[in-house]
């Protein structure tokens, strides 16, 4: 009986790890190529897969009313492995779900390396694969490496877009004066891991956030080296100096908003603006400050942040830095299975096709690796209906191959589903990377009435009206994913 050739994949982190896991979990042998440690990033700390370098948060965990949550619930149905270790080694963290990001990359790493059709091979891939693996699936990210950036750049004779992306400081627990700082979530809400006192939030006085605004655009920030001063920055991770450049009230109705807090220190009265801190590891001996990225040079960092009421003594355990994050015009170079035009045997993944976040690159992950997995058993695999957040990413990023030219027109899923009118995405002369959001799922009328019978209105029709995308789009996918597995026993 012949052998059957492996799929290979490119790269350790979240996507190339979901896709890995899928690949091997429908029966077919996987090698993952990880350059490191032989060759570290800017960004990387570590040798183990799925490390994550930014944030420890995949954001919302709610599924009915945030699209990211929708997320989480329909990778959890199809068998991911980065939600199982997310749900794994959840921290307090609000609404949102937030990871011990080392016990995190460690049970990734150890259940990839103990599947039995899973090889792990250490070492840079140099250029483009070999010509005998004639599956691969890049999942190189947004640090893929120069040699490779060059090679793909010749083939597709496509310019690289790329745009920075900020790492937020982490503080040491014992650090923080909680005589001044206090804990607690927004409104009290509680998370997947969470009791409702979250968060550590410092506050600050109109005096003290003016002057903090002052500091931040008085400090020092990284330079840039010429071929990077056009780089534009992903809206979704401003540095913080660069919000406030954007005028002096921004951050205190971004990442500094106080609403829905209260200080006990100061009679329960709601702070002119707060900055709040996050638990970053299981032991809570880390904190990292939430939305905090930044570019400052790391003495005015100390400095500038030091500052704030309650990290006067401060110790960080790591600074605020910045790296230049590559993607493909992915709608003009991908077909919609995720493979190269100009040489199918390739297929991408994760946040080098143009998605943002933690999940949206293992969720392209976990499409990429049931695709190839699928190309490989000789079976057909459709992609997901676009009436998911799985579909609606994979949509964005391949220019709407499951869509019909013209935008607004009535299309049908793959699975012959209900039918719905879905907006064309950005075509490829304005791709831009994007996180998953409801404005890329079709939309759909929203209830007049509750259960009750009371008229919906406002915020409530709103919310009704998320839920019957959410409701949707678990339907959709529960049966999309009945038919692959029926396709599976059939053959």
């Amino acid at each position: 009986m012949t052998q059957m050739q492996p799929i290979h994949v490119i790269g350790g982190g979240l996507a190339g790890s979901e896709a890995a896991w899928q690949v091997a979990c429908a029966g077919v042998p996987v090698v993952i190529h990880e350059m490191r440690p032989a060759r570290m990033t800017d960004a990387h700390k570590t040798d183990g897969l799925a490390e994550l370098v930014c944030s420890n948060s995949f954001r919302s965990d709610d599924w009915e009313t945030n699209a990211v949550g929708l997320l989480h619930e329909e990778m959890r149905r199809a068998g991911s492995l980065i939600l199982r270790a997310a749900d794994r080694h959840k921290l307090p963290a609000g609404g949102a779900l937030a990871v011990d990001r080392d016990g995190f990359s460690a049970e990734i790493t150890e259940r990839l390396a103990a599947h039995p059709l899973v090889a792990l091979e250490r070492g840079e891939v140099a250029g483009l694969p070999p010509d005998d693996w004639d599956s691969v699936i890049v999942a190189t990210g947004p640090l893929t490496s120069a040699s490779l950036s060059a090679a793909l750049t010749a083939l597709t004779g496509e310019r690289d877009l790329a745009f920075f992306d900020a790492i937020a400081p982490v503080v040491h627990r014992d650090t923080i004066d909680l005589s001044v700082a206090w804990f607690q979530s927004r409104y009290g809400k509680a998370g997947p891991a969470g009791t409702g006192a979250d968060y550590l939030n410092c506050p600050l006085t109109q005096a003290q956030y003016e002057a903090f605004v002052d500091a931040l655009l008085s400090g020092e920030k990284t330079s840039f080296k010429d071929w990077e001063a056009a780089t534009p920055y992903f809206d979704g991770c401003l540095p913080i100096e660069v919000m406030a450049e954007r005028g002096r009230e921004t951050l205190r109705f971004g990442p500094m908003k106080p609403v829905g807090l209260a200080d006990p220190h100061k009679d329960n009265k709601r702070p002119y603006a707060v900055v709040q801190l996050r638990q970053d590891n299981a032991l809570g001996s880390l904190w990292n400050m939430v939305g905090f990225q930044t570019k400052l040079k790391h003495g005015d960092q100390v400095r500038v942040f030091r500052t704030i009421p309650g990290l006067e003594q401060a110790e960080f355990a790591r600074l605020g830095g910045l790296h230049r994050n590559t993607y493909l015009n992915s709608p003009k170079l991908l077909d919609g299975e995720l493979r190269l035009k100009a040489l199918p045997r390739l297929r991408f993944a994760g946040q080098i096709t143009g998605v943002e976040g933690y999940v949206e690159s293992a969720a392209i992950g976990l499409v990429a690796g049931r695709l190839a997995a699928a190309e490989r058993l000789g079976r057909t695999c459709a992609p997901p209906p676009a009436t998911t957040t799985l579909g609606a990413l994979l949509a964005h990023i391949t220019g709407g191959h499951l869509l019909v030219e013209e935008a607004h027109e009535r299309v049908s899923d793959p699975q012959g589903l209900t039918p719905d009118r879905v907006e064309r995405p950005a075509r490829s002369r304005s791709f831009q990377p994007m996180n998953i959001n409801h404005g890329l799922l079709p939309p759909i009328e929203a209830p007049e009435r509750d259960a009750e019978g009371r008229r919906l209105k406002g915020k409530d029709k709103g919310r009704a009206r998320k839920r019957a995308v959410a409701m949707r789009a678990l339907s959709h996918l529960d049966a999309w994913l009945a038919t692959e597995t029926s396709h599976a026993a059939a053959e």
